[in-house]
């Protein structure tokens, strides 16, 4: 099986360079699907971490997930089942062994509905495990990818073959070993149901002063049980969550709109500048001034 696996990671890497022109993530013809190529190892990015499927082909990357670091490789697929923050770095690549992935954004309907008619179910009484992980990837799943990749050389046939295709993947991921906690939040367990109303309250409100109680009424839990059940799947506590969004929003609005740090600081929600470049300094390993000056 190692065999057929090594096969299929190089033919993988080799649809993924013929069909990605140069640096970055590409988007496809394939709707959700992008290809993501980098000739040499990235300064860490900070980002908001959105449901997804990633296989990498060739390379190396590692994921922070607060304090928890994931890296993964040929012999890896990484699974992100609700929004994270995280920091992700290309960690092995060259010109000429590149880095390359296959991104499948992840629709949580799609999966519910799978595992309803593939008659699934979620384990029960299983301990909350944060929303991302990396597993073993099989030829099945290397074997699907690989075809839905290869249909940007026909694209006369991704109308037709690609939902088919997309499906087949879903259900490899559904069904393998390692598919617990994808499998509780397709099926929308009451816990995660609730921590993912708390997510997206913040994500749109990051900017408000944090308030638990707050929160807890959006996702219709005690205050206790929310921070509780929140930390077990993100890895870190609502406050914590919140001020990633307020740093990674800041950076973006300094470096994209020219915002000075004063600005910027009072438009994502901090009353104290010095506060806000103390907390800016520690996530990025530089206070704001510096870390723009790097970047540009």
């Amino acid at each position: 099986m190692e065999q057929t696996v090594r096969k299929q990671q190089s033919e993988l890497a080799a649809l993924i360079a013929q069909n990605s022109n140069g640096d970055g993530m590409h988007p496809t013809a394939i709707e959700r699907l992008f290809l993501i190529r980098s000739l040499q190892p990235t300064a860490p990015l900070h980002a908001l971490h959105e449901p997804a499927l990633c296989i990498v082909a060739q390379g190396k990357k590692q994921v922070m997930l607060a304090d928890n670091l994931y890296v993964y490789g040929q012999d890896q697929y990484l699974v992100v089942s609700i929004d994270l923050p995280v920091v992700g770095q290309v960690i092995e690549a060259t010109p000429s062994v590149p880095y390359l992935c296959l991104r499948l954004d992840l629709d949580m309907g799609e999966l519910s509905t799978l595992m309803m008619e593939a008659k699934l179910n979620a384990p029960a009484n299983e301990p909350a495990e944060p929303g991302l992980s990396i597993n073993p990837v099989s030829p099945q799943l290397l074997d699907a990818a690989i075809r839905l990749v290869r249909l940007l050389e026909t694209p006369q046939d991704i109308a037709i073959l690609a939902p088919l295709i997309v499906r087949e993947i879903l259900y490899r991921l559904l069904s393998g070993e390692h598919s617990a906690r994808l499998r509780q939040i397709a099926l929308v367990d009451k816990q995660l149901q609730a921590i993912s109303r708390a997510i997206n309250w913040l994500k749109w409100n990051y900017e408000k002063p944090f308030r638990i109680d707050t929160i807890a009424r959006e996702a219709h839990m005690s205050p206790s049980s929310l921070h509780h059940h929140f930390k077990s799947v993100t890895t870190m506590s609502p406050l914590q969550y919140q001020k990633q969004l307020r740093l990674q929003q800041a950076r973006r609005l300094m470096l994209g709109q020219g915002m000075d740090a004063a600005t910027a600081s009072h438009y994502v929600g901090y009353e104290s500048p010095s506060q806000f470049s103390r907390e800016y300094s520690r996530l990025f390993g530089a206070p704001p001034l510096r870390d723009m000056a790097r970047l540009k």
